[in-house]
């Protein structure tokens, strides 16, 4: 199953991840002739890879829609059997600096979460990475409510990347939205502002959407008691 041609309604994406699920990343992989990787611990990115490949999507690492033509973000959700999120989902990474006049409707993560379809991952633990199962995809757009406690959340975040207070910033901050180091190694600093508006130093940061609040997506899309 290699995708060669290119997609033109949504409609089609989502016949193409329905044609998916029910497969092991195992299979999946060897449909595309791809090695699957003993753990994903120096492979964090590989089975959103795997789907990008699978599903056609074409925006590779620029910072447009995984499905640009159609304004569609691909994100997987590992689960456990229960159906609960098994951790907080990255979105993208945040700005740091020159961010003072952005408004949210202007903002990469606002963009990005517009249109997403999810696709759940049976991703326990003690399930070799190989044998871990894709679960039925479907689509989400943010609710009012949602949009609301996401901007809110983004905004004081933002506020506080602004004034300097970068490195007081903890995943705990936010009730749907949390900020956290996102980098390869602990060498690989950007710049920020720091306490004084002085140029510092520190690790890239991303924003991650938390387990409870995809949870609560999860809830509503199946009607699962998490």
């Amino acid at each position: 199953m290699i995708v060669t041609d290119s997609l033109k309604t949504a409609e089609q994406l989502l016949q193409r991840c329905q044609a998916i699920a029910g497969l092991t990343l195992g299979q999946l992989a060897a449909q595309l002739q791809l090695s699957v990787p003993a753990n994903l611990k120096c492979n964090k990115g590989w089975v959103g890879q795997l789907l990008e490949i699978a599903l056609g999507a074409e925006a590779g690492s620029q910072a447009i829609p995984d499905f640009p033509n159609l304004g569609i973000e691909l994100k997987t959700l590992p689960i456990n059997a229960q159906g609960k999120p098994l951790e907080s989902t990255y979105v993208c990474v945040a700005p740091l600096t020159g961010v003072t006049s952005q408004t949210w409707p202007q903002s990469w993560i606002c963009q990005k979460l517009q249109h997403v379809l999810w696709v759940p991952i049976l991703a326990e633990r003690h399930i070799p990475v190989a044998e871990r199962i894709i679960g039925s995809g479907f689509y989400w757009r943010p609710s009012p409510t949602e949009s609301q406690a996401l901007q809110q959340d983004w905004e004081e975040l933002m506020e506080l990347i602004t004034l300097g207070g970068i490195d007081q910033i903890r995943g705990a901050h936010g009730k749907v939205l949390q900020l956290r180091p996102k980098a390869a190694d602990s060498n690989a600093l950007t710049n920020a502002v720091g306490a004084n508006g002085e140029s510092i130093q520190t690790l890239p940061r991303g924003f991650y959407l938390k387990a409870s609040f995809t949870a609560a997506i999860l809830q509503r899309q199946f009607g699962l008691a998490i």
